[in-house]
């Protein structure tokens, strides 16, 4: 694997883009499920493209769908009494920046195949202090000498989740295509998500838990998240195809029924564990995001672009999850769903009222779902990606689309080298064919 050139600048760079026409000027409530220290980042992704869209086309309609998405023109800052995050809805503007680097299409794809340090060059480093300072939307088109380009952005995750940036990221394509209005209209408020007063806590939350000040050494034995993060890390990707994910669901039947999801999701956790060789009466835990849009009661409004996600939790001895069958992982799996209803979700945000809870990924998984938002079927003019996904890769497991197999899922994460190694061969094993094996790991 191979460094991506430097990129080359020209002029002042970055712009700032705002809104084309007067938008509203106030704070924008954020709710609890928006305002977590687990969510305080940015989603970054990454699109190639074949064909490139002009910088001053791009900028036109990003200022004109500004005007609907306003709030990604403001600035995130802490309410008056310091208690919680806002967005000052000010219109000052998206950050945007245009570079060139001389490479082309196949060049990115056969010298780098999966993230690595040097692709941060794709998206332009705001100066900062905090995180706070960071402006919520910053992109970076870069124009490649074949006639292509590379799409950067950068969506502060506490202002929208993968749904709502995927439904930003169309209405921006939608802007750039057409003068016609908005097929869907954003919603902004974040009342609907309020906390209960007082605030009523119902359910057990496992994938939370308080913040505490022991300092303890970090392990394996104690917390998977820190030490793995001490660690050197290189990712991995691997690519399971319609039939490969078929013959993963078939492990369970016929005595259990169970989605696309809930296997490919059970067979990483399992081998997952099995890499990390773990204690076997270590008890771990899988977080995965569950749309609640349409659990809740009433539902949230079509539009809605807030995080409208909560982290299901299963939990496990490791000694289950390493027996050679996801049965019951996958079991594990679909009784953490079956929790997030209406109740749950507002015991959710109830318990978030409480700052000193936090994500507990000490011993946890964390799996975050990016296939089936649409976000590869994004066209600004000049036809769908060659390639689209995150532009950093972590310890935190991706599932992510694959451009031109919309039922293809590529997994993604970064773990020390012997454990990848590791990892790569029991999420493959279950192949017998050879050509499979390597099909995956393409």
């Amino acid at each position: 694997m191979q460094e991506l050139p430097d990129c080359f600048y020209e002029g002042n760079q970055p712009t700032l883009i705002t809104p084309i026409s007067p938008t509203p000027n106030h704070s924008l409530y954020l709710s609890n499920l928006d305002d977590h220290h687990f969510l305080r980042f940015s989603i970054k992704y990454l699109y190639l493209f074949q064909n490139s869209i002009s910088s001053l086309t791009l900028k036109d309609s990003l200022s004109r769908v500004l005007v609907d998405y306003y709030p990604f023109a403001g600035r995130i800052r802490l309410s008056d009494d310091q208690s919680k995050l806002e967005v000052d809805c000010n219109g000052e503007g998206a950050v945007f920046a245009e570079a060139f680097m001389h490479i082309t299409c196949q060049d990115f794809l056969q010298l780098s195949p999966k993230p690595n340090k040097s692709w941060r060059k794709l998206l332009f480093k705001v100066q900062s202090q905090s995180f706070l300072d960071i402006p919520p939307l910053v992109i970076q088109v870069t124009y490649l000498r074949c006639g292509g380009m590379i799409l950067c952005t950068a969506i502060n995750h506490c202002l929208s989740d993968g749904i709502g940036t995927s439904q930003f990221l169309h209405a921006w394509a939608h802007a750039n295509t057409t003068q016609a209005h908005l097929p869907i209209q954003p919603f902004h408020s974040r009342h609907m998500l309020d906390p209960r007063n007082p605030p009523c806590v119902t359910h057990s939350h496992p994938g939370f838990t308080r913040t505490t000040t022991v300092d303890k050494h970090s392990t394996l034995d104690n917390d998977i998240c820190k030490y793995l993060q001490s660690q050197p890390l290189a990712p991995t990707t691997l690519t399971f195809t319609p039939s490969l994910l078929l013959r993963l669901k078939k492990t369970c039947a016929p005595s259990l029924k169970c989605t696309t999801f809930e296997a490919l999701a059970a067979h990483t956790w399992c081998s997952w564990a099995q890499s990390l060789e773990l204690p076997l009466t270590m008890q771990v835990k899988l977080l995965f995001s569950i749309n609640m849009r349409k659990r809740l009661i009433p539902e949230l409004p079509q539009g809605y672009y807030g995080n409208g996600f909560v982290l299901a939790c299963a939990e496990s001895k490791v000694q289950d999850l390493v027996n050679g069958n996801i049965y019951h992982a996958v079991k594990s799996i679909q009784e953490a769903k079956e929790k997030i209803t209406d109740d749950y979700v507002r015991s959710t945000i109830d318990l978030l009222e409480d700052k000193t809870v936090k994500t507990d990924v000490s011993c946890s998984l964390v799996i975050s779902q990016w296939a089936k938002l649409g976000l590869e079927e994004l066209d600004l003019g000049g036809g769908k990606p060659m390639y689209m996904g995150p532009l950093t890769s972590d310890i935190y497991c991706l599932f992510l689309p694959v451009a031109g197999n919309f039922d293809a899922i590529r997994v993604q994460m970064s773990l020390p080298e012997d454990v990848v190694k590791r990892l790569e061969y029991h999420m493959v094993k279950f192949v017998e064919e050879k050509d499979s094996e390597e099909e995956i790991l393409a």
